[in-house]
């Protein structure tokens, strides 16, 4: 039984790796449709993801789920919520990464953590622990700095954050699996995306007239999109929530990583001093997430 344990914990470690890896270094490959826009982008997106969930569904036998979900009307609005907050994040993401905002993006997913603790007081009646507010408050002084050295809101930060933030609340009161989820979500936007895709005069949105490499990227959106929530799912089921919440780093710190080396995009003083204070803010965070686990571990010990 403990080598079962262990080798569930190891491929959920994988897992977890995998998914935020592929999100991490989710700006090279939109990168590549430099000069498509966000909006044509997110259609595309939209489309091929739909198309492989769906795919997948039959796979895997789950389209009674996804026909269940479709004939309630308690989820199927719940799900609309969700598809305005992922589709409008999806939007501003890909806009900032095709636009050189990649810091900016980087901070929104490093806010996110700590903005989702704030929600689940706010909404769902969860209490802090005291370093746990104070974790909060530090990353609050650090987008204040960034108001006062600036005298601007870091937007898409921001928005990138409460978007997200929001979005894993609503799919949290939808008891709706992952993949049938993101199926009803692409769903809700296929006629937004195929009617984008016939409107625009842009000449890449006629697969018939591009060539084979872009219609290939353009396809990979689908499993660019799916594959990271999947494998996510799996380290969420076989990982202790502490350890998803160190693996959630990965992400923004390859993104902030890319920006800097990789893209040039300046990264100044002032903005390296939010980051630091939102980093500082992380790390209370974690610390305190580890020392409940490991009290946790011995509550149960002394209980055998």
């Amino acid at each position: 039984m403990q080598n079962q344990n262990s080798e569930s914990a190891a491929a959920g470690l994988l897992a977890g790796i995998g998914a935020f890896l592929i999100w991490g270094l989710a700006p090279l490959y939109f990168n590549l449709l430099g000069g498509i826009s966000a909006p044509e982008i997110l259609s595309h997106r939209s489309v091929w993801s739909f198309v492989l969930a769906m795919v997948m569904l039959a796979a895997l036998g789950k389209l009674a789920d996804f026909r269940s979900t479709l004939s309630s009307g308690k989820k199927m609005a719940t799900l609309l919520l969700s598809t305005l907050l992922i589709g409008s994040n999806w939007l501003v993401f890909i806009w900032a990464i095709t636009n050189q905002h990649i810091l900016d993006a980087s901070l929104g997913y490093y806010i996110n953590p700590l903005l989702s603790v704030l929600l689940g007081v706010l909404f769902l009646g969860e209490r802090l622990r005291p370093l746990q507010w104070l974790a909060v408050a530090i990353a609050a002084v650090g987008i204040g700095y960034e108001l006062w050295q600036f005298g601007r809101v870091p937007l898409i930060a921001l928005y990138l954050a409460l978007t997200f933030g929001f979005y894993g609340l609503v799919r949290k009161r939808a008891p709706v699996d992952s993949l049938t989820g993101l199926a009803v979500e692409t769903l809700y936007m296929l006629p937004l995306a195929v009617g984008f895709l016939l409107w625009t005069d842009s000449p890449t949105s006629n697969l018939l007239t591009n060539t084979w490499q872009l219609n290939s990227l353009l396809l990979l959106a689908g499993p660019i999109t799916l594959t990271p929530l999947l494998l996510f799912n799996i380290a969420a089921r076989r990982l202790n929530l502490s350890t998803v919440g160190f693996l959630q780093y990965l992400g923004p710190t390859l993104m902030l990583l890319l920006a800097t080396f990789y893209y040039g995009e300046p990264l100044s003083e002032s903005k390296l001093i939010t980051f630091a204070i939102v980093w500082f803010a992380l790390l209370l965070y974690s610390v305190d997430a580890l020392a409940q686990r490991r009290q946790r571990r011995q509550l149960r010990k002394t209980a055998g």
